[in-house]
């Protein structure tokens, strides 16, 4: 498929790439739908959904050279939608509003700190954070998988309560507090997926996605968390 190039005033969209980040968009809008409906495992698979869509689009601009600011910027107001807020709304619905105004004041401090973070890390394109590979600060898609995947456990066990929904709390302010730290995270932004890899990777790889495919809720519960104190084991080595 060819790219479709609009050029307006000297700047460059390219189509292809943007498909991919409105589509991430989309999910992370019906996450919100779902979530207000009570479908919340609906609004888990959305969400997750988005995140597939955020880590293709990036890679298809940079293999098929269409990256441009246009798409950088775009690609974040998909990320505040998919990540910040429809996080933020999901957890609220599921059962931070019984928590009253501290529930509604916990989802909007991770909302705002997504921004945050979004923000930085645009001010910082051509910075060491890019240079580096690493993140400063835990990436959001990785702050909304940790936080969505703790919630869907506790819908598989249905666990329910003023206990639970203060847990949920302190979880979506940490993963909130992650975002804006400047804890390294590797973002794997420099592994070419066309060089040669051991087979033991693509074993592992595969392992993966057999456990996902068969447990995905503590599979991905365990996945985001590992990587989210990753970041601890690294900081602690600098």
């Amino acid at each position: 498929m060819q790219d479709v190039e609009l050029k307006d005033h000297g700047k460059t969209i390219y189509l292809l790439p943007n498909l991919f980040t409105t589509a991430g968009m989309f999910a992370g809008f019906y996450a919100i739908v779902a979530a207000m409906k009570g479908l919340f495992e609906y609004a888990v698979v959305s969400i997750f959904i988005a995140m597939i869509m955020d880590s293709i689009d990036g890679r298809v601009a940079r293999l098929t050279n269409t990256q441009s600011a246009f798409g950088a910027q775009y690609d974040s107001l998909s990320d505040m939608v998919a990540f910040g807020i429809a996080p933020a709304l999901f957890t609220y619905a599921w059962g931070l509003r019984y928590l009253g105004k501290i529930g509604w004041l916990a989802a909007f401090f991770y909302a705002a700190a997504t921004g945050l973070r979004l923000a930085r890390f645009n001010v910082h394109l051509s910075d060491s954070e890019v240079k580096t590979q690493d993140f400063s600060g835990l990436p959001c898609p990785a702050a909304a998988g940790f936080v969505v995947s703790m919630i869907w456990l506790a819908l598989v066990y249905h666990l329910q309560g003023r206990t639970y929904n203060i847990i949920g709390a302190f979880l979506i302010v940490f993963a909130a507090l992650m975002m804006v730290s400047n804890i390294p995270y590797r973002s794997f932004k420099d592994k070419d997926f066309r060089d040669k890899v051991p087979f033991l990777l693509i074993l592992v790889v595969l392992l993966l996605f057999v456990g996902i495919a068969l447990d995905p809720p503590h599979v991905l519960a365990a996945i985001f968390t590992l990587y989210l104190l990753s970041g601890f084991v690294a900081w602690v080595r600098h």
